[in-house]
């Protein structure tokens, strides 16, 4: 049976917009055994992909080398006998363990000179594969080899965790729920203002919704903002679910209004209807794998810059992405 070890992505939308490459490994190779080699932060929603049979943690912190570690890890990985690796990020330190599990097959893009470490090497054409889905599930095929269709994102939902964590959170569901993802991990310029979020929450409190709000304990802020401005029409969830329950509880939403983020990829992941928000970042390169996700953007002429925060400081992107505009959007 044929083993392959998946370096993944150290996002966590990074992550599910790998997954189409998963299900392709799987088409090309039925009852192969698919591994993933993935950090703590990733993990969650590696494990809830129906082509991964096992995730192994990566204790590596963002742009740590920690060589010996590496070593340990990859000696620990040589009983496994993988007849391929496929490396995600395009960091030398990421096809390390690998090269040193002896893994014979280690497959991916060329980037920062890692000839030898790889030796199924792949040449990036970006404009061939806009998508950054389409990239991943290109290391699939051989060098050269037109791309296939993507397979939509699917996590699976834990019943049993999702009931625990209503119970926890003391949450009800007597009314119809709206989630939104206020965050966004890469920078401020992502970020749709506060102010709108809480005016939508409003404006969707008093048609009924429960309006819930996901994200990180670095997003806590931003949601005691919403419901601050909103009067208290919001829930803050930011900070008080971990992401395998963030994943259920999600699934549970009507609909969900994301910035361009991890979340939005696990709501489309979980099968909802998603209105996502792009200001500085491009639907073209990441958006969510989902027939049902609808993109709401400006398009003025500087976006997107994929700067971090915005670098004329008007962020028109996103100021000019007006909550009337983006309740259209929910009504149509």
């Amino acid at each position: 049976m044929r083993r392959i070890l998946i370096v993944a992505p150290n996002w966590i939308g990074d992550a599910l917009l790998a997954q189409p490459l998963f299900a392709r490994l799987r088409q090309k190779h039925p009852g192969a055994t698919i591994d993933a080699l993935a950090p703590p932060w990733t993990a969650p929603v590696l494990r809830r992909m129906p082509e991964i049979a096992e995730v192994i943690d990566a204790l590596f912190g963002h742009g740590e080398l920690r060589l010996g570690a590496r070593w340990n890890l990859a000696r620990s990985l040589r009983g496994r006998l993988y007849d391929q690796a496929i490396i995600l990020p395009n960091t030398l330190k990421s096809a390390l363990i690998p090269f040193f599990a002896g893994v014979p097959a280690r497959t991916g893009f060329t980037g920062e000179l890692r000839y030898g470490l790889l030796n199924r090497v792949h040449k990036l054409d970006e404009q061939a594969l806009p998508l950054m889905a389409e990239r991943y599930a290109q290391l699939a095929e051989n060098p050269g080899e037109p791309p296939q269709p993507l397979a939509e994102v699917k996590l699976r939902v834990d019943p049993a965790n999702l009931a625990a964590a209503l119970a926890r959170l003391g949450l009800s569901r007597a009314k119809p729920m709206v989630a939104f993802c206020p965050g966004a991990e890469y920078g401020p310029a992502k970020r749709w203002p506060a102010r709108y979020f809480a005016e939508l929450a409003a404006k969707l409190a008093a048609r009924g919704r429960a309006i819930w709000l996901f994200g990180s304990d670095k997003d806590k802020e931003i949601g005691e903002e919403i419901v601050r401005l909103s009067g208290g029409a919001a829930v803050n969830l930011c900070g008080r679910t971990d992401l395998a329950s963030a994943i259920d509880l999600l699934s549970l939403a009507e609909v969900v209004v994301s910035n361009d983020s991890g979340l939005m990829h696990v709501a489309a992941a979980v099968g909802r209807p998603v209105v996502a928000l792009y200001g500085s970042s491009s639907p073209e390169h990441t958006p969510p794998l989902s027939h049902l996700s609808r993109v709401v953007r400006t398009g003025i002429e500087c976006s997107p810059c994929y700067a971090r925060e915005c670098p004329l400081g008007h962020f028109k992107c996103m100021i000019e992405l007006t909550p009337e505009r983006v309740l259209q959007e929910l009504d149509g």
